[in-house]
């Protein structure tokens, strides 16, 4: 996944979990911030950051934030990048063939889940999560209270029950991590639910990404510690 006219600015506050206050250079600048997330870790006064610029008129900021640097590691922050990420790994071969026919924002139950996968007599629902929360090498998920993934992964243990495939897919937006957990200090019931997910056949995989400022793309798979 690339994007086109990259900047790289500096974070200085964040008046609400949609903008930002940044400076870019041509002075100071309100950007949408592009993840929800508290991102506390990374949002931090300084902080080095890299935006995208859209002049579009019918826009109310000219800028989003694309990612972060955190000693010296690219960070994507773009929560709109793990679900084309994930099509682009599926299709090169990964969990199914190049073949795979791959459909975004699929309804199931209550839920809608980011892909629905199908190839012959395979059909796989997948629910893609973005994680940006990185300690001392260890990815986290979630870095604040998710009801609705709680939910989801409810969504899933039913589909598994139903004779369908089911999966949860980490997209780790970084590189140089060994492993991804819960974060249960954050939100047990999360980590509950996801242990559930998985004694009832549910696929929960990770995967890490190469990212520089103007691109992202999924690499290898890594360790979930359950």
């Amino acid at each position: 996944m690339k994007y086109e006219r990259i900047e790289e600015a500096v974070f200085k506050s964040r008046p609400n979990r949609f903008i930002a206050q940044v400076a870019t250079a041509k002075g100071s600048e309100i950007c949408h911030v592009k993840n929800t997330g508290r991102c506390r870790e990374l949002l931090v006064p300084d902080a080095r950051i890299w935006v995208q610029r859209n002049d579009s008129p019918h826009r109310k900021t000219a800028l989003d934030l694309i990612a972060a640097e955190k000693n010296g590691r690219i960070i994507n922050m773009d929560s709109q990048a793990p679900n084309q990420v994930a099509a682009e790994w599926i299709r090169a071969g990964h969990l199914f063939s190049e073949d795979v026919s791959i459909r975004p924002e699929t309804r199931y139950g209550n839920s809608r889940f980011d892909l629905y996968l199908e190839e012959g007599k395979r059909k796989m629902f997948l629910e893609v999560k973005g994680v940006t929360l990185e300690e001392d090498g260890i990815a986290r998920f979630p870095d604040a209270p998710t009801e609705r993934g709680v939910k989801h992964l409810e969504e899933l243990i039913a589909c598994k029950k139903d004779g369908y495939e089911a999966g949860i897919l980490f997209m780790i937006q970084m590189k140089g991590i060994t492993s991804l957990e819960p974060n249960d200090r954050t939100h047990p019931q999360f980590g509950a639910a996801l242990r559930r997910a998985k004694k009832a056949g549910v696929l929960v995989m990770a995967a890490d990404c190469l990212v520089t400022p103007d691109s992202i793309c999924a690499d290898r798979e890594v360790e979930v510690r359950l």
